[in-house]
């Protein structure tokens, strides 16, 4: 009995320092192998303007997150898809045909943790398809053989979504229109149909005070009222602020919770970014599976 005493407290001892030792492995914190993280955003309106929507929203996420957010560029959104899969990314928004088609080609490794909620309450967006105010086109079939423009081969409003709804409805754009052709961006395409360059265009819509036309209108490039939506998609879902699933699930877990708390903690910046919209709200594979499976057919088409 007093041998078993005298033992007690050595091995009280001994598992106390093994647990000092196990201790740090356990409770590393993901800073120590992400010192930075460096993240992209879809090209969807010129650099200059891009950067400085996006500035408040990095501040916070480096306040929030503890660590420096590094700024990634990319000339078109093929650019944002490849550093992601090529691990160059830490973070990325994405619309929800890019992040489909990133999902796709790192074979599930990207996951989406986080997108708007509008003024309304409402989740998602539109695709449409816009005319100038004065045009004689009222509607999809008196664009038959006409100039058109889309913003991107991986932009779900400016390609994919009215691409494969088009093609269902019987108007296959590369046999329907005269011409087809990328601007490059949600900006380029209305520009350049406002300069005449296009007949008709392909961009995104959430509500009258919440689209590509009133931003640009905000921001003094196009005239207010301009427009006329003659084609509008089903709803599609909001664009995803995404990681790579490589990432340690508690770096995941601490990105999703700074941006879920954005509008609460930051709403100058959120307000910034989001304009009128209400929140951010968790987000799964499963709200993007239906952009998901047309972009597959989307590509399928490309292959035949």
């Amino acid at each position: 009995m007093n041998d078993f005493k005298k033992m007690l407290p050595i091995g009280i001892v001994v598992a106390c320092l093994m647990l000092a030792y196990l201790t740090p492995a356990v409770a590393k914190d993901w800073r120590q192998e992400y010192p930075e993280i460096s993240m992209g955003v879809i090209t969807e309106e010129n650099a200059e303007d891009r950067a400085k929507r996006w500035t408040p929203t990095r501040d916070y996420l480096s306040k929030e997150l503890g660590v420096p957010i590094k700024w990634r560029e990319a000339t078109d959104y093929a650019g944002i898809i490849e550093a992601l899969k090529a691990k160059k990314i830490e973070l990325a928004w994405f619309g929800p045909a890019s992040f489909a088609r990133a999902w796709i080609v790192t074979e599930g490794q990207a996951l989406p943790l986080a997108a708007e909620i509008d003024k309304d309450g409402g989740f998602g967006y539109f695709g449409v398809i816009i005319v100038k105010q004065d045009s004689p086109y009222k509607e999809i079939g008196d664009l038959k053989g006409k100039r058109f423009g889309f913003a991107d081969p991986n932009s779900t409003s400016g390609y994919q979504a009215p691409n494969f709804f088009l093609t269902e409805q019987g108007y296959k754009p590369e046999e329907f229109f005269g011409s087809t052709t990328f601007s490059g961006s949600h900006e380029n395409s209305v520009k350049m149909l406002y300069e005449g360059n296009f007949d008709a265009v392909a961009t995104w819509w959430t509500n009258e005070k919440k689209s590509n036309m009133s931003r640009m209108e905000a921001k003094g490039m196009i005239k207010p009222g301009q427009y006329r939506i003659i084609w509008k998609s089903p709803r599609l879902p909001s664009d995803p602020f995404t990681v790579p699933a490589w990432l340690p699930q508690q770096m995941q877990d601490d990105i999703k919770v700074a941006l879920l708390d954005m509008p609460k903690k930051d709403p100058a910046a959120f307000k910034a970014l989001m304009g009128s919209s209400q929140k951010f709200r968790e987000v799964t594979l499963e709200d993007y599976q239906p952009v998901i499976r047309f972009v597959k057919a989307n590509m399928e088409k490309r292959k035949e």
